[in-house]
C-alpha cells in the first residue's frame, strides 16, 4: 500500500514542476519578483530537510546549481561579529531581565536582536551578499540558479521573516529564492510565524502548494 501524499510531498512537487517548466522557472506570476515560500509545521523540520535533499539532487542532476542558505548560521556569525566583550554584556543584561520575568528577558533580546537584524544593513544584507557571491562563482547557470532560505525559525521571536523578504526585493538578481518558512497558513495568504505570532497577511510570493 502506498503511503499518503503529505501537504509537504504537494508543495514540493508542484515547486519542482514550476521550477522545470519549458519557459524558465515559473514560481511567480510577477516577472520581477521571483519569491516562493512553502510553509511547514515547525515539528516537521527534519521532514522537510529531507525533501531539500530531493529535489536539490534531482535538479543538480539536470544541471542546475543551488545555493541553500541556513539563517541561522548567518545569525550566528551575525552575532560573533558584534565581539566577545559586547556580547557577554548582552548575556548578562538578558539574565538581569529574565530574573524579573522571562518574558522581560525575551523582550530585551527582541529589542537588541531586532534592532541588529532589521532594515537594509541587517540579516537580509548578509542573504544577498551570499546569494551575490553564489551567483558571481557560476556566471554561465543564470538560468538554472535556485536559492533555498533555511532554518527560519532560528530568528523567532526576533525578526519577522515578511521584514526579510521586504528588504531582499531587488538585492537577488532576480534569481528564484524559495524561503522555507515554520509556521501556520491561516487563509490564502496569511502566515503564523512558528503558528505563534499574529499572522502578515501582505506576502507577495506564491504559497505553496
Amino acid at each position: 500500500m502506498s503511503t499518503p501524499r503529505t501537504v509537504l510531498d504537494e508543495a514540493f512537487a508542484a515547486l519542482r514542476q514550476d521550477l522545470v517548466h519549458p519557459d524558465g522557472p515559473r514560481i511567480s506570476t510577477m516577472r520581477n519578483y521571483r519569491y516562493a515560500i512553502v510553509p511547514y509545521d515547525p515539528a516537521d523540520e527534519f521532514k522537510l530537510r529531507e525533501r531539500v535533499r530531493e529535489l536539490v539532487g534531482d535538479l543538480s542532476s539536470s544541471g542546475w546549481v543551488v545555493l541553500t542558505l541556513s539563517l541561522h548560521k548567518l545569525l550566528l556569525r551575525r552575532i560573533r561579529a558584534m565581539g566577545a566583550p559586547q556580547v557577554q554584556r548582552l548575556i548578562e543584561a538578558e539574565r538581569a531581565a529574565a530574573a524579573a520575568s522571562p518574558e522581560r528577558g525575551i523582550n530585551y533580546l527582541r529589542g537588541k536582536l531586532g534592532r541588529e537584524l532589521d532594515g537594509a544593513t541587517g540579516i537580509a544584507a548578509d542573504v544577498s551578499r551570499e546569494i551575490l557571491a553564489f551567483t558571481d562563482a557560476h556566471p554561465d547557470k543564470a538560468e538554472r540558479t535556485l536559492v533555498f532560505i533555511g532554518r527560519c525559525g532560528a530568528l523567532f521571536p526576533f525578526f519577522r521573516v515578511s521584514a526579510l523578504l521586504k528588504h531582499l526585493d531587488g538585492r537577488t538578481r532576480n534569481l528564484p529564492v524559495v524561503l522555507l518558512y515554520p509556521g501556520e497558513r491561516q487563509g490564502d495568504a496569511g502566515l503564523s510565524f512558528m503558528g505563534e505570532l499574529d499572522p502578515d497577511r501582505d506576502y507577495r510570493p506564491r504559497i505553496y502548494p
